[in-house]
């Protein structure tokens, strides 16, 4: 009974966020509380676990927060416009290179293992830029997403440190063979950048919006236009103190990579030097707080209320008692390529199943049933990995893509919609491969 409600609220809250009926602040904190008092918890119960999901988001929240403004205040100053400049002048309006570009781009920034300072690092910078091309964002949002997920198979990553706990084993060990894997993942990905290039190219122009001589028409716009809305951007800028705001950007990265202090601790910084260095006037300052707080504060509250949905369906352990039950319904004959049909549907069981539920409670599972069958232990982390991983940043429970969500300003279902099919079919791809040249 408790996994049926469980997956029940997960289905109606995955369904009203694809369908965009309501927010996701009301999705995310009154069906899980239905739920729970559906499943008998008392109103006390639903509080101690309302505060522990809390708990598990509040440095995220935090982080959001600051860095919104951090990366705000840098895009006013015009930090970003020389690399758009730049990525246009090398393009030449051609969305191919453009997407291509996002691919490597995301994968260098990932480098630090973390999902939310790879799209603070990436979206700020190039979603100016797809605007400025008519390209879609959502296809910034997959490609950035899938990129990330593949540099995600990296010892520091959150997915092998979960398995090789789970394990016992030595976490470089674990990630060496699936090296190969990412290689081949960055190539498939860059070729399928291409290939969504292409159709994004052709979408344009029906839409007829594309234009052969785009550079040219850029300039303009990288002069200043002269309507209101670019002299209002131009008041912002701070050419003069580009390099010092270069290198104020740099080392607010740099210390968040580095891992000395807390990330939210180091956006707070930065943005405590960023007002007063380009904006010695108070009032200019609070100017710059309240043009980007909305933004700021909505997507916090989203984050606070999944924080509130994952604490209620941890704490009720109905996320348990859903990946204990999925494997026990399965027939007999299927038991020894448990791992690999997990992994076929472990985009999917992103939507379903948080990180934590699917490496600490359904892994240890399936990978003691196979065992039994002489599959190997490694055998079923890596094809659970590979099947789960791209499926990180489609997923409702990531906290990194709700902050990926709110920098670009785009909605939760339409990304699920947009993007939930490619990344899937690409991961069927990957484990596919994984599969031929024996990794799994």
């Amino acid at each position: 009974m408790l996994s049926l409600i469980g997956l029940l609220t997960i289905v109606v809250i995955v369904g009203l966020l694809i369908s965009n009926k309501i927010t996701p602040i009301v999705a995310l904190v009154l069906v899980p509380i239905v739920a729970a008092f559906v499943a008998g918890f008392s109103f006390a119960e639903i509080g101690d676990f309302f505060n522990s999901g809390i708990e598990s988001v509040m440095s995220v929240v935090i982080m959001f927060i600051f860095a919104i403004l951090f990366f705000g205040i840098m895009q006013d100053v015009g930090l970003f416009d020389p690399l758009i400049n730049k990525m246009i002048a090398v393009s030449r309006g051609n969305v191919i290179a453009v997407a291509v570009g996002t691919v490597l781009i995301a994968a260098v920034a990932q480098l630090d293992g973390s999902g939310a300072s790879t799209f603070l690092i990436t979206i700020p910078a190039l979603l100016p830029l797809y605007k400025r091309l008519k390209m879609n964002p959502y296809l910034l949002l997959l490609l950035v997403g899938t990129s990330a997920s593949i540099m995600n198979m990296l010892p520091w990553g959150g997915p092998l440190g979960r398995t090789a706990a789970v394990l016992g084993v030595d976490v470089t060990e674990l990630w060496r063979p699936l090296i190969k894997v990412q290689v081949i993942g960055l190539v498939l990905l860059i070729g399928l950048a291409v290939l969504l290039a292409i159709r994004e190219k052709r979408l344009i122009a029906k839409r007829g919006d594309f234009n052969e001589e785009l550079y040219e028409e850029a300039q303009p716009l990288v002069k200043g236009a002269q309507d209101e809305a670019s002299l209002k951007a131009a008041s912002l800028r701070r050419p003069k103190l580009l390099w010092v705001n270069t290198l104020l950007a740099i080392a607010v990265i740099g210390i968040l990579v580095w891992g000395i202090i807390p990330a939210g601790f180091a956006f707070m910084i930065g943005v405590s030097l960023a007002l007063p260095l380009n904006y010695p006037n108070m009032k200019d300052q609070m100017d710059r707080i309240k043009d980007h707080a909305p933004n700021a504060l909505l997507m916090a509250a989203i984050i606070l209320a999944a924080g509130s949905f994952l604490g209620i369906l941890n704490g009720t352990l109905m996320l348990d008692s859903i990946a204990n039950d999925l494997v026990k319904i399965l027939p007999a004959f299927v038991i020894p390529y448990l791992h690999i049909i997990i992994g076929f549907f472990g985009v999917p069981f992103d939507l379903l199943l948080s990180t934590d539920a699917y490496y600490f409670a359904l892994f240890p599972i399936v990978e003691q049933v196979v065992t039994e069958f002489g599959v190997s232990s490694l055998s079923a982390a890596y094809a659970m990995i590979i099947g789960n991983i791209i499926g990180t940043f489609v997923s409702p429970f990531s906290p990194a893509l709700w902050l990926a969500l709110g920098l670009a300003g785009l909605e939760m279902g339409r990304h699920i919609r947009y993007s939930l099919p490619i990344m899937w079919g690409f991961s069927i791809v990957l484990l596919g491969i994984s599969i031929l040249i024996g990794v799994v």
